[in-house]
This record gives structure tokens, sequence and C-alpha cells, in this order.
């Protein structure tokens, strides 16, 4: 898959885009600040570009990888949801972020019921985990809203983490 085949999903209320260069900025302030805890951070500016590059390879590597979170009305970027994969992920990975101001509006759950249900559908696969720190009881409660379920024996590669399976339906 190249660049240009990266998919934009759409629901009710948010864009899921492909990332462009203009976006760092933005998600380098969030993997720089305290919130980013719950993904190994917080990450200087170094660690914050191979973590962006790497949301943008996956899409080349795996056919699947990052959007970027637009709201619809106004075209603001709110935040990240997508697809992992590679040596740090023993199974591909639905994951999310949501910038401060946007936290309790229901994106995350929106926009990652859309990118998980693209990846069911378009990339036929039967399940996904979500890596969630025991302590971020806030994607523990979205994970379970969208159905996953702990699977306490998936492999990990933080044996502190909670995984959390979909499956497709």
């Amino acid at each position: 898959m190249s660049f240009g085949d990266i998919p934009t999903l759409t629901t009710e209320r948010l864009v899921l885009r492909a990332p462009v260069l203009d976006d760092f900025a933005d998600y380098a302030k969030f993997l720089g600040s305290p919130r980013s805890r719950y993904m190994g951070g917080p990450f200087d500016t170094r660690g914050a570009w191979l973590t962006f590059c790497h949301d943008i390879a996956c899409w080349d590597l795996f056919g699947h990888g990052a959007l970027m979170i637009d709201l619809r009305s106004t075209g603001e970027c709110v935040g990240q949801v997508g697809i992992n994969h590679g040596p740090l992920f023993p199974e591909k990975e639905l994951g999310w972020l949501i910038y401060a101001p946007f936290e309790g509006k229901g994106y995350a759950l929106e926009a990652a019921r859309a990118m998980r249900d693209w990846a069911f559908a378009g990339l036929k696969l039967p399940t996904l985990v979500s890596y969630v720190d025991q302590d971020n009881a806030r994607s523990r409660t979205l994970a379970e809203k969208l159905g996953a379920r702990l699977d306490p024996d998936a492999s990990r590669q933080d044996k502190e983490d909670l995984v959390y399976r979909h499956v497709a339906g």
C-alpha cells in the first residue's frame, strides 16, 4: 500500500485521514507531555518523531497504520487512531490517543470503532488487541465499550500491560 492508498474514513462527527507533516507539532506536544505515560512517554522530540514516522511507515510495510482524527465540523485535529504492528507489537494493535482539550467527548470511541471495523472488513483481520497500561482506566473503559475482552494469555511486550482482544463479528 502506498501513501496515496491510505484510506479516509468518516463517521458522524469525524474524518480519519492520513497524517501530514503539519500534524507533527501537536503530536509531539502530546507525546512530550505526562499524558503519554501510558504509552512509554514522555518522549523527547526525537522519540516523538520516530513514533510519528513509525505510524506512517506501517502503511507501506503492513497495509495499515495510523490516521489522524479531525472534527468534521471544524477540520480541527483532535488526536490519532491506528493499527500498530512491527517488532514492538506481538499482534496487530488497535490504539488511540486524544489531545487534552478534546477528551471526554466520545471521539476516541467513535474513531476506534471506525478503525476497528475498517480493519475487520477491509483487511479481513479476525482479531485485534489493545495493549493497555493497567493504570489507564479511561482506555480500559474504552476497550470494554468497544466490546473487547481481557485476554490474559495473549503475548505482550510489556508484561504489566493488560491485553484486550477485539474479535471480528
